[in-house]
């Protein structure tokens, strides 16, 4: 099939680039030239391991194309795939959807035949009615469709999660759109995977909610942790305890820092807009949002405690900043708060990172970008474990930490607290 993706960003670059591998003509569109430049060159805008690969191979066998022809992308695909940006509106919850109905207005200018329109881009319950309603402007409703296919992709995970993924769900209210969606995902069918159909409205809702629920599992078991410090409990024998339970599940069971990403804050936001505008109330996800931003404060209270109030002059160090390992996404990084914050305090802050050197530090003083963990934890007096990197699961902290006052902060409860107890070293966990 001939598919036209818009929006390379993480979405529509990833679901692009999977597609084309099993075997259909993609074209990526983006206003960003030097994007759609690069990415013909085989250089790609994220980290996401396997993608380069699979962009290099699938651009050199023409199935895949990069383009910053929007019209003639349109014109000679039968599906197109919505996969702009919906950031949370500034100052507000809203999802901000000026980028999905700029591109609508553009797609109803040149349905030259019968086209799917397809939102990929996490949308708000009625966007695609009111994507139906713009193309129906300028085009007769037998020309087109409009379908909710959201996808499931974790970062750091992504094509693993598109070719093998735990469902596939599409939100169609007519049969000829469905039948030519489920065919387009044939091969991921045949070896296993559940296609759902479901109304338009239910499959932007399950999104959402599949979303705001594993918030809610990350910040119930954050806030079981808190009360297990109390307790003197192991939070990790607490989860293992809870997953084993097939009702509940293990995934998602961890304590950490508090959730970040591309995802679950802004969608938690945007399901609450959704449910005041047609007066209902989910106090649960209200909960679960002020419950994550204060996560944040209670860790950099436990580094007061640490450092006996003594904050200023210290040597922090951070073992990774993005919010989870595997992706260089900042986006809603718990060390986008905890550094400044500590920075302000007069910490020097130093980091390292296996996605390089972050733009949201630069502007700080005393905020260091370090090129190994080496350097990173040296003359450091509290070394925060921050994201859970392979590279960061077997240090020898022992051989490098010289000075015996440095405490080490587990912020994912990488290691026992006993082997480093008995390694002699000052080591705290969360929940535990």
């Amino acid at each position: 099939m001939k598919l036209c993706m818009i929006g390379t960003g993480y979405v529509g670059l990833v679901s692009g680039v999977c597609f084309s591998d099993l075997g259909n003509n993609v074209t990526c569109v983006d206003i960003d030239k030097k994007k759609i430049e690069n990415l013909k060159k085989g250089i790609i805008p994220i980290y996401e391991p396997g993608l380069e690969e699979l962009v290099i191979k699938n651009y050199k066998n023409k199935r895949l194309n990069f383009s910053t022809n929007l019209k003639e992308s349109i014109l000679k695909s039968d599906i197109i795939f919505i996969c702009v940006g919906t950031p949370t509106k500034k100052g507000g919850s809203a999802a901000d959807l000026s980028q999905v109905f700029n591109v609508t207005k553009e797609i109803s200018k040149y349905i030259n035949k019968y086209k799917i329109i397809t939102t990929k881009s996490t949308v708000p319950i009625t966007t695609g009615d009111e994507i139906e309603k713009i193309i129906s402007k300028k085009n007769n409703k037998a020309k087109f469709s409009v379908v909710s296919n959201p996808e499931f992709l974790r970062e750091g995970e992504a094509i693993r999660d598109f070719i093998y993924p735990d469902r596939i769900v599409v939100g169609t209210n007519d049969v000829k759109s469905n039948k030519i969606l489920k065919s387009l995902y044939a091969p991921l069918i045949s070896k296993g995977s559940q296609y759902i159909h479901v109304s338009r409205r239910a499959s932007e809702l399950v999104k959402y909610a599949s979303n705001a629920f594993l918030a809610t599992k990350i910040t119930f078991i954050n806030e079981i942790a808190n009360l297990c410090e109390k307790l003197s409990v192991n939070v990790e024998d607490i989860s293992i305890g809870m997953g084993l339970d097939k009702r509940i599940g293990s995934r998602f069971l961890r304590a950490g820092p508090a959730y970040g990403g591309s995802c679950f804050p802004k969608d938690t936001k945007a399901i609450i807009t959704t449910s005041d505008k047609f007066k209902t109330d989910l106090s649960v996800v209200k909960a679960v949002i002020k419950s994550n931003e204060n996560r944040s404060k209670l860790l950099l209270n436990r580094v007061h405690f640490f450092l006996k109030n003594k904050i200023k002059n210290k040597i922090i160090c951070f073992l990774g900043v993005t919010f989870k390992a595997n992706t260089d996404d900042m986006r809603d990084s718990s060390s986008l708060t905890m550094i400044p914050y500590l920075n302000k305090k007069g910490a020097i802050i130093k980091y390292f990172d296996p996605t390089g050197v972050k733009k949201d530090f630069v502007k700080y003083k005393n905020v260091l970008f370090s090129k190994n963990i080496k350097s990173a934890v040296d003359k450091a007096d509290l070394i925060i474990i921050h994201t859970e990197w392979n590279e960061f699961k077997s240090i020898n902290f022992r051989s490098l930490i010289k000075n015996k006052k440095t405490i080490i902060f587990d912020m994912r409860n990488i290691y026992s607290p006993l082997k480093m107890k008995q390694q002699g070293l000052k080591y705290f966990g969360l929940g535990r």
